[in-house]
């Protein structure tokens, strides 16, 4: 009952704030998703005792599904990400004001609640119709309160995503009809009959199923969508692509593609390692010469999920373990680093870095918060992200490949070069002359809130990482097995 909660709560939370109005929608949101933290944390607790959750009820058995739900480690890890990320973004935008509340909020719950259907679904309609549910609302958040050219931008994102997902539609079905019966679309005759396919279909149904997932975490060449959407759509919304939404399709990966048809990922394994390595350079470079901010922390996010997927593919326990350890630190520094962004482009007016600078003297608080968080996305030391990332390319190492070495270094590259454009922000924002910068006020109680919480994730997490690889831990051996 507790896993329908997680999704019942930001549902009906949604559908309320669509009839409130002013402040009303916005309270209920943040009702709504303190409500579904502490649901989340209660099931991440339950984690630990090494049980998993699942709940089953007939659903259409004339299409041989059911509504099939299930939290093991890695599904409580992102339900309890997703929780805290919604909140922090209704906290941070509380004395905000935006256009029709009531619909952007109520838009917002309703996209929580898709996303948590998705790291909860165990059955591959379900965990469809979640796809969607959780993409729809963005579409309309990104078209609707967007900037000035969030038209022709939103409906480039929505034509890579429809069409992935038409992709993966097709291979959901295929897969069900090879084990037709009453549950055919349940996660265990998913991964029977994806293990039964001859060599070929194997390999077709491996690239349907990757290519839908690709273009949502994004990897290279499927990321085209994702600069120009990042900023173009409001900061919220950006926290939600960003943070959240890649995740699903690196989750993806993991639940339904891995154990799905591994002789098509034993076979095309190098292929999108190499796709991923050549994205991590890729985008590394483009980051180094932007201007703009949001579109620098764009291609960063490219390079942190570009590791990710070559870990995916790597078939090693610790890569798999750092996989999961990095979604979740990865959404928190994302988070960070879209507020930050944010945060000085309403002070300041702008978010080209030739037109900013002196933010140490003008913004202390805010600039101590760009440091901090900046050096976390370059995975320094004790903060969160070293952990994970060491993991990463610990996994890639042992990688079975006669080029794992290769492939290491390649993916080092992007280590090195994060350091440079993350580094040469903090210069260029927070430090030198004032540029055109006026007298601003500092972080208000809500915006310190909101970056006390990422921060103090940044910080407990880099020097005491062992709850979320405890969480994690099983889920890695089994995709191993």
């Amino acid at each position: 009952m507790i896993l329908i909660l997680l999704i019942v709560i930001p549902f009906l939370s949604g559908l309320i704030s669509f009839a409130l109005k002013g402040n009303g929608a916005k309270t209920m949101a943040l009702l709504g998703s303190l409500a579904t933290l502490a649901f989340a944390v209660a099931v991440s607790c339950h984690m630990y005792t090494g049980d998993t959750i699942s709940f089953t009820k007939p659903w259409i058995p004339n299409l041989g599904t059911q509504f099939s739900l299930f939290s093991d480690g890695m599904s409580a890890m992102l339900c309890l990400l997703t929780a805290i990320v919604t909140s922090v973004v209704v906290i941070s935008q509380w004395n905000k004001p935006v256009d029709r509340p009531s619909a952007f909020w109520g838009l917002m719950m309703l996209s929580q609640a898709g996303l948590m259907g998705v790291f909860l679904a165990y059955d591959a309609l379900v965990f469809y119709i979640f796809w969607e549910l959780a993409l729809i609302p963005v579409y309309f958040l990104c078209s609707i309160w967007g900037g000035e050219r969030r038209i022709p931008v939103t409906f480039k994102f929505f034509v890579y995503t429809f069409v992935g997902s038409l992709l993966m539609l097709a291979a959901l079905i295929y897969l069900s009809i090879q084990t037709p019966g009453v549950n055919s679309f349940a996660w265990g005759n998913m991964v029977q009959a994806g293990r039964s396919l001859s060599p070929l279909n194997a390999h077709w149904v491996f690239w349907l199923l990757f290519i839908a997932f690709a273009i949502k975490m994004p990897v290279f060449p499927f990321h085209t969508w994702q600069p120009d959407t990042y900023e173009q759509s409001p900061t919220p919304v950006t926290i939600i692509l960003s943070a959240l939404m890649v995740k699903m399709g690196m989750f993806a990966v993991l639940r339904w593609l891995l154990p799905v048809v591994p002789d098509g990922v034993s076979y095309w394994a190098n292929t999108v390692v190499i796709m991923s390595v050549t994205g991590i350079i890729y985008a590394s470079f483009l980051a180094i010469v932007q201007t703009d901010l949001k579109r620098l922390i764009a291609y960063s996010s490219i390079a942190h999920m570009g590791l990710m997927c070559a870990a995916a593919f790597s078939n090693t326990q610790v890569g798999m373990h750092g996989i999961m350890v990095q979604m979740f630190n990865h959404g928190i520094n994302i988070t960070g680093m879209w507020l930050i962004a944010s945060m000085i482009e309403e002070r300041f007016g702008t978010r080209d870095m030739n037109r900013l600078g002196g933010m140490a003297s003008t913004t202390p608080k805010l600039a101590i918060a760009l440091v901090v968080i900046a050096l976390a996305n370059i995975a320094l030391p004790l903060t969160n992200g070293f952990i994970g990332e060491f993991m990463l390319f610990n996994g890639l190492f042992q990688n079975p490949s006669n080029y794992h070495i290769t492939f290491m270094v390649l993916a080092g590259l992007g280590v090195i070069l994060g350091a440079v454009y993350t580094l040469n922000m903090v210069q260029r924002t927070a430090y030198g002359s004032a540029g055109e910068a006026a007298i601003v006020k500092d972080l208000s109680i809500n915006e310190f809130i909101a970056i006390t919480v990422v921060i103090l994730f940044i910080v407990v997490l880099g020097i005491y990482p062992q709850p979320l690889l405890d969480l994690t831990s099983g889920v890695a051996n089994m995709l191993v097995k």
